[in-house]
């Protein structure tokens, strides 16, 4: 369950006549338990409660329900019980149905409240559903539980007026949607003189049966877009004409309302009874978007972006100066003026909005700085020289660019309350501008430079119609010219395997004037590259979440590149963290913030530990794998740079299954066919090197065919490869038909031994999964393989060192490590080893060797797993690892960053070791 399932049931529940004895069991049905976990909590034996009226689920809650005035008593009895400590109870909980209380056991925090009112904290709850966003939900309960009721009306919207689901008529739904939350919204906030006034309007004027709840609300919103002097003639109903002139397109157009049935207005009454003035505009957008989408429906509530997480890219792109200029400052008048001033000219420009939190963060909190300028100025009351107009975004879907917009006016409003005060807010707001600031359409095919015009080009969009534009918008003036423009948001991502069809062709229209390679680049990377060239011509900087794909292996020789020859450098840079939703047990994607300039010397590298714990730093270039260092790039090595051992893919059969044995085909030839088993051999590939799986296969060498043609078990597996080799499309293939008892490509197999590593593995496992085989063993095209070469070519392999260079410029495969001979292998930066430095990394590869035997049978899975991984494994890899690091700084690295930034140093040195040298003679090329 999300969590605006579970204030649902919470909700429902209180709503239910009272039930001592099941009322424990329903609590825990609303956070998501299971019929068979709640079936189990009724016996004797699963709950064990000491507290009469107790239910006390392990690791969990303890609840009780007791007689009427007996709640306090029962919450220090639960809190005393030996059973809720043993049992580990995270929560208790103590009830009688009139009053309600409870506490969280390791923090002490506590709630009281009637018990109707207990669904307004369903948030402190809701570990118990294994959601651990706790604080971020319990600040927007409110959004939760108006998503959740607005959902319920839209769906009970379209069941009954099915054409208004249509493509053709969805625009006219979402509008009309737009428009409610705006009622809902100004009726709790006196825009609508008087509190509640459009609920009970559309209350007491629409028939029980709901028969004309639509015309009423069609003559409100009439109403709404009818000025104070045209409504003479309007022929508006009396009930409907104390309602204010709106303005602002919202309820220009069309007023059609879908029809109502009496589920539907009841839905709509109950909605219109929640408290609006709790909107949170930062983040109801992102929830409510889904609402109108049908994909999207199944996450609803998930849709959220913390506020932290969206300020991880605004305060280091220019709210942190801004902050700084203002402390700077003091109480010098000028300075203080001046920079409200450049305030009112500075454009935040989301080219990927939604539903604008992006933006609406960034005009809250540039309204929180302006006003404290206002306040050390001694112009408390001052009206805001900061314009909604200065906050543009593109949205491609027509309902998120709407409530973009409407997040944005009830941002304003509310900072107008807060700042100046009801009053003041009120006499301003209405009517609102009609002047259009979120553009819909796609980004990828729009030019920026007519949306959000640079310095002195004077440009921007217009429409009569605030809430529907054509894409064909015409252009006039820009209000504020000049200024600085600052590009931010949360675009796509979109891996290149999943994009559309429509999606590869936006990116191909970025990318084909740069590069042939675009096929292989995250979505994105078109909006890295727009914003570089957006850059180029104006005063402007940018940042974007992203996934970190795009600073790992190939894309950033695609990518980088091209975005520094715009003149852009990286000035600061979030290193990968989680970015998560509101799901339970939702461990998020894993996401980088990367923010483009122009070359600063004082970039910043903002790192998070395990904790959530930030701290940044500062250094002169942070290159496109997010690390400081000079913008190389890594490229692909096709030779081994020194005495390492020369690594290979392993062989590729292209046999058809063939030349492949089963375990089945190995026993029936152990058992039957004697005469066979000289010409077969393991056979491993990633599955078998780290699950312990088995396989065998087929290996003959050309002077050992004639013979295996005599066996008729051989024969017939020779005979379906050549078949299944004539039936390729590739010409090489058909060509090989004639050696077909032989594998298409072969690469070696060691005579004394071979060190395997998988090409594609687990990003759990704390090391790269390799392994020693001895002679017998072929390996597939799965693996790569060092043939014959001293062990300590093993201890490096499985070291953390190599796995950070690795996972940083061979990239992903999803989230799981894409191995690479070529750029992770060859690429490796290695000092100089002494025969010492070899002996000792020879004993340590001996030593993970022994300490996996030690475990037989267990496999590299079971070893590896991060979670139960054995101690002697773990310390012969932390002594190898702290051996090789040795080596190369004289002592254990400090983290990731340390290894990367000396890995990138050393690289730097080992690739211009190689570069040609520039002749002195005169007149040398």
């Amino acid at each position: 369950m999300n969590a605006v399932e579970i204030e649902e049931a919470v909700s429902e529940l209180a709503n239910q006549p009272f039930d001592a004895a099941e009322f424990p069991f329903a609590f825990l049905a609303a956070f998501g338990n299971k019929e068979t976990t709640i079936k189990r909590l009724r016996t004797a034996s699963a709950n064990s409660s000491d507290v009469a009226g107790g239910v006390l689920q392990k690791s969990n809650i303890h609840i009780a329900t007791c007689a009427e005035g007996k709640v306090g008593e029962t919450l220090v009895a639960l809190r005393n019980s030996p059973k809720t400590a043993s049992n580990k109870a995270k929560f208790i909980l103590a009830t009688d149905g009139v009053s309600f209380e409870a506490e969280d056991v390791a923090s002490g925090e506590t709630i009281a409240c009637a018990f109707p009112k207990f669904p307004d904290h369903f948030g402190f709850f809701l570990p118990l559903a294994g959601i651990t966003t706790v604080k971020q939900i319990r600040e927007s309960s409110f959004d939760i539980r108006a998503t959740g009721r607005l959902n319920k009306l839209y769906i009970e919207l379209l069941k009954d007026n099915p054409d208004w689901a249509t493509a053709a008529r969805r625009p006219d739904m979402n509008h009309f949607m737009a428009r409610l939350i705006f009622c809902f919204f100004a009726e709790d906030t006196d825009i609508f003189n008087g509190e509640g006034v459009f609920t009970s309007t559309v209350d007491q004027m629409s028939e029980r049966d709901s028969s004309n709840t639509h015309e009423v609300i069609s003559s409100l919103f009439r109403a709404m877009n009818t000025k104070t002097a045209d409504r003479v003639n309007a022929n508006l109903p009396r009930w409907a004409n104390g309602f204010p002139y709106v303005n602002g397109g919202l309820f220009s157009g069309s007023t059609e309302v879908p029809r109502f049935s009496k589920i539907a207005r009841s839905y709509l009454l109950h909605i219109g009874s929640l408290n609006w003035k709790l909107i949170n505009p930062d983040i109801f957008g992102s929830m409510i978007q889904a609402v109108a989408d049908d994909d999207e429906r199944g996450a609803l509530g998930m849709h959220y972006t913390s506020v932290p997480n969206i300020l991880k890219v605004l305060n280091p792109l220019f709210l942190d100066d801004l902050r700084e200029k203002l402390a700077e400052a003091g109480d010098n008048a000028r300075k203080l003026l001046n920079l409200r001033t450049r305030m009112a000219s500075i454009r935040v420009f989301d080219p990927a909005c939604g539903s604008g939190n992006f933006l609406v963060i960034a005009y809250k909190q540039m309204r929180e700085i302006e006003a404290k300028i206002n306040w050390q100025r001694g112009e408390p009351d001052r009206r805001t020289d900061i314009p909604l107009t200065n906050f543009r975004g593109i949205e491609f879907r027509d309902f998120p660019a709407e409530v973009a917009r409407l997040a944005l006016i009830i941002a304003e409003y509310q900072c107008d309350v807060l700042y100046r005060g009801q009053k003041e807010a009120l006499a301003e707001f209405l009517p609102l501008d009609a002047e259009n600031w979120i553009v819909c359409g796609n980004a990828l095919r729009l030019d920026w430079l007519s949306v959000c015009p640079p310095t002195g080009i004077g440009l921007k969009i217009q429409s009569d119609d605030l809430f529907h534009m054509p894409l064909d918008q015409p252009e006039i003036d820009f209000v504020n010219q000049g200024g600085e423009t600052y590009i931010c948001g949360n675009p796509p991502y979109v891996g290149s395997a999943r994009q559309t069809e429509e999606q590869k062709d936006d990116v191909r229209a970025v990318f084909e004037s740069y590069t042939t390679s675009w096929k292989s680049l995250d979505y994105v990377a078109c909006w890295f590259v727009k914003a570089a060239w957006y850059s180029s011509h104006s005063s402007s900087s940018c940042a974007f979440v992203t996934t970190n794909s795009i600073c790992q292996g190939e894309q950033v020789s695609i990518l980088w590149p091209i975005v520094f020859a715009t003149g852009q450098s990286i000035h600061f840079a979030h290193a990968s963290f989680k970015w998560s939703n509101l799901a339970s047990n939702n461990a998020g994607v894993t996401v980088a913030v990367v923010g483009l300039g122009r070359p600063s010397r004082d970039a910043r590298l903002y790192e998070q530990d395990d904790f959530g714990d930030v701290r940044v730093r500062l250094g002169s270039n942070i290159n496109p794998y997010l690390v400081f260092g000079p913008n190389i790039i890594v490229t692909p090595s096709f030779t081994s740079p020194d005495e390492r051992g020369t690594m290979i893919r392993g062989n590729m059969p292209t046999d058809g299954g063939n030349l492949v044995l089963a375990p089945e085909d190995l026993r029936h030839i152990s058992r039957e066919l004697p005469e066979a088993a000289p010409f077969t051999r393991r056979y491993l590939g990633s599955d078998e090197l780290i699950g312990g799986k088995t396989r065998g296969c087929l290996w003959i060498e050309d002077e050992q065919a004639e013979v295996a043609q005599n066996i008729p078990f051989v024969a017939d597996r020779i005979r379906k490869v050549r078949e299944a080799r004539l039936q390729s499309t590739a010409k090489s293939t058909r060509t090989f038909s004639g050696g077909a008892h032989r594998f298409l490509q072969i690469q070696g197999s060691g005579q004394k031994w071979t060190i395997a590593v998988a090409r594609v593995s687990s990003e759990r496992r704390p090391y790269l999964p390799a392994d020693l085989l001895d002679s017998n063993v072929i390996i597939s095209d799965l693996l790569f393989g060092i043939y014959d070469n001293p062990l300590w070519n093993l201890a490096l392999v499985v070291s953390k060192l190599h796995l950070v260079w690795v996972a940083t410029v061979c990239g992903k495969l999803e989230t799981r490590y894409r191995y690479s001979n070529a750029l992770g292998w060859n690429t490796f930066p290695l000092p100089s080893l002494t025969e010492k430095n070899k002996a000792d990394l020879t004993r340590c590869a001996e030593d993970i060797l022994l300490a996996r035997e030690e475990h037989f049978p267990a496999t590299i899975a079971d070893l590896y797993d991060p979670d139960t991984m054995p101690a002697n494994l773990r310390a012969a890899h932390d002594r190898n690892d702290e051996v090789i690091e040795r080596i190369y700084i004289g002592r254990r690295f400090r983290n990731d960053t340390e290894r990367l930034e000396k890995l990138f140093e050393l690289y730097t040195k080992m690739t211009a070791d190689k570069a040609p040298k520039k002749s002195n003679r005169k007149g040398a090329a």
